[in-house]
């Protein structure tokens, strides 16, 4: 019986050591200060502080890449992540994006916030700093209603439950 667990063990090491070999891409593409989202759009400095612990690694070309990226499987979690936050928001690429889509990248990023969809859980299990209060929630959809353009509709706000006399 005691063999069964050696060799499990020794399977199991093997294994660890085999999927370490698999490539994962992780990359910063370069980044083009005026294409980002400070040069393009007035960011006071608390939501710049905000966007810098809680967004930029998974929303801009500037991730870091901590060393649990680096080992397999949890590295290909991390770039998948990283790479679907990229396509979705990428405020290193805020200047290439249309007025329309802007627009509402912006809304989005109000609702995101607001409703506790970002940051996201797994991001912020472990870097607990990345974390948002409400007053910092509320800060960030201020600031993003103040970008948007005059004339699009506002975030569809919670409605309160009827009245049932």
């Amino acid at each position: 019986m005691q063999n069964w667990g050696k060799h499990l063990r020794r399977i199991l090491a093997i294994s660890f050591l085999a999927i370490q070999l698999v490539p994962v891409h992780r990359e910063n593409p370069p980044v083009d200060p005026a294409k980002t989202i400070f040069a393009a759009a007035t960011v006071p400095a608390n939501i710049h502080a905000i966007v810098q612990r809680s967004c930029k690694d998974c929303h801009s070309n500037e991730t870091r890449w901590p060393w649990y990226s680096k080992v397999a499987p949890v590295s290909w979690l991390v770039a998948n992540d990283v790479k679907e936050a990229r396509h979705e928001l990428n405020f290193s690429e805020w200047g290439t994006y249309s007025e329309k889509r802007k627009d509402h990248k912006l809304e989005e990023i109000c609702d995101q916030v607001r409703d506790g969809g970002m940051p996201d859980a797994k991001y912020t299990w472990i870097h607990r700093d990345a974390k948002l209060g409400q007053e910092e929630r509320s800060a960030v959809c201020a600031w993003t209603e103040s970008l948007r353009k005059p004339g699009t509709p506002e975030p569809a706000q919670p409605s309160a439950p009827a009245s049932t006399h």
